[in-house]
């Protein structure tokens, strides 16, 4: 066959193409544990950046041992061995009717359409019982449903930290919930009042002289539908539909 002929072209660029096909679905397999990894790696990483705890220089996997990963029952806020933690994906969970309720509209704040039965905590215990409880919240802002942690101190209304580890919000304006002054606007601030969900994220500028200021977070400039769709979020997962039954039932031993 002749080396320019029509079909001696195609069966060159096919091959190619075969070849191509192989060596990339090869990488893809060959890569898939380093990747799982990678990303679990990350996943911590997050989690103790949330409360404050993250230390630059050593080893994530050392850090997180501090940490005992719990899986709660959201219909009944009561820790649960109905599912395994270290294999549970509860955002899969939130897509699979049967492992998720779907949420009426009027309670969906947080836009989020249906919510796992169960969700994965992280707490870190001290020396009088818990010194942490770390939370997962997630909602929807402008562009994209941001996922993150919230973090809670001992006394289970006092904010130890947040941070968002996945949203697609606009660079400068929404994507400033990234920014670690932001973040750290959060610590020290009250998210309950006798059972009460009180934290939020407010449009403008918190007035510290005024009472109330305790539970502000300063809102996003130029991004009012992050703002609120972060304050909704924190709401939703704070209050009776989230972590709140959790919560009070830590507070009475009960959980």
């Amino acid at each position: 066959m002749a080396n320019d002929s029509i079909q001696k072209t195609f069966g060159v660029a096919l091959l190619l193409c075969v070849i191509c096909a192989v060596v990339v679905s090869s990488a893809a397999v060959l890569l898939r544990p380093t990747q799982q990894a990678n990303k679990l790696l990350d996943l911590k990483t997050n989690i103790l950046a949330s409360a404050g705890l993250l230390k630059e220089g050593v080893d994530v996997e050392t850090q997180f041992e501090q940490i005992t990963t719990r899986v709660v029952d959201l219909d009944t806020g009561r820790f649960t061995d109905a599912v395994d933690p270290a294999s549970y994906d509860q955002r899969k969970a939130a897509k699979d009717p049967a492992l998720s309720t779907a949420i009426a509209a009027d309670e969906d704040i947080a836009k989020l359409k249906r919510r796992a039965n169960y969700a994965t905590v992280y707490i870190v215990e001290g020396e009088q019982g818990i010194d942490k409880i770390i939370l997962p919240v997630k909602g929807y802002g402008l562009w994209s449903t941001l996922y993150g942690f919230l973090a809670l101190e001992s006394d289970l209304e006092t904010v130890a930290g947040i941070g968002f580890y996945e949203h697609a919000e606009t660079p400068g304006l929404g994507g400033e919930v990234d920014n670690p002054n932001w973040k750290a606007s959060w610590v020290g601030k009250r998210a309950y009042n006798d059972s009460q969900v009180v934290l939020t994220v407010i449009k403008g500028k918190a007035d510290m002289t005024r009472a109330g200021s305790e539970s502000q977070i300063d809102g996003l400039a130029g991004a009012t539908l992050t703002t609120r769709g972060v304050n909704n979020l924190v709401h939703y997962w704070l209050g009776d539909q989230g972590f709140q039954s959790l919560i009070s039932h830590l507070k009475s031993g009960e959980a």
